[in-house]
């Protein structure tokens, strides 16, 4: 059973969410937030598989409770998937930042949804495919990560690393690069594993951004 945590200010939005899911044999809404400063302390409280986070909300942002709850010093660290009705927004951009498992717009299909918070409950993450070029592509123009030495990391990636990073920046799950390169996607998690220490980043998300911006992976290539 999935354990999925909701935050949103909107009781419509809250509403639709829990029923989605309560449907579903294998996910359970264990609790539902309204603002940022409920979901911080249910997600401190419960400990979900998933805390689902609306990016605007009264008292604390969305990105902020994802910083506390899934950053390098949270322990135990919950998964977070960002919903957002924007598609490019400096929102989004601190939600990369934050170290977020994955985002969605609100207006995703139901199944997408679904789809995103069982694969990063198992730890695979998610990228929405047909924003990750837009998304990063402006962020690489906006702001810049923590500089790291392109040639260095580089360097150190074996050629199936490599092969996964690029078809990562392309939005693949696990299961779609495994099929790609012809290989069991055990084997795609481990060289992930490896793969996001060696850039220095947290995330496939800022996976995704660092490719982009150290010219490893062009849109060009991710239109392909």
């Amino acid at each position: 059973m999935i354990r999925v945590l909701l935050a949103d200010d909107q009781p419509l939005v809250r509403a639709g969410l829990s029923a989605l899911l309560n449907a579903e044999e294998d996910v359970e809404v264990v609790g539902v937030a309204a603002d940022g400063a409920e979901a911080l302390d249910l997600a401190t409280e419960l400990v979900p598989d998933v805390a689902c986070l609306d990016i605007r909300m009264p008292k604390m942002d969305g990105i902020d409770v994802a910083a506390r709850i899934c950053g390098p010093d949270a322990s135990p660290a919950v998964p977070v998937l960002i919903l957002t009705t924007f598609d490019i927004d400096d929102y989004v951009f601190r939600a990369l930042e934050a170290g977020v498992a994955g985002f969605l717009l609100k207006d995703s299909d139901p199944d997408e949804i679904l789809r995103a918070i069982r694969h990063i409950a198992a730890g695979h993450g998610t990228l929405d495919r047909t924003l990750t070029r837009r998304i990063v592509a402006e962020y690489v123009e906006r702001r810049r990560l923590r500089p790291v030495t392109a040639a260095r990391a580089i360097d150190v990636l074996t050629v199936r690393e490599r092969e996964i990073l690029l078809l990562l920046a392309q939005g693949m799950s696990n299961e779609q690069i495994a099929r790609a390169l012809v290989v069991e996607v055990a084997t795609v998690k481990s060289h992930l594993a490896r793969l996001l220490p060696k850039l220095g980043v947290q995330s496939r998300l800022q996976a995704a951004v660092w490719a982009y911006q150290n010219r490893v992976v062009t849109v060009d290539d991710a239109a392909r």
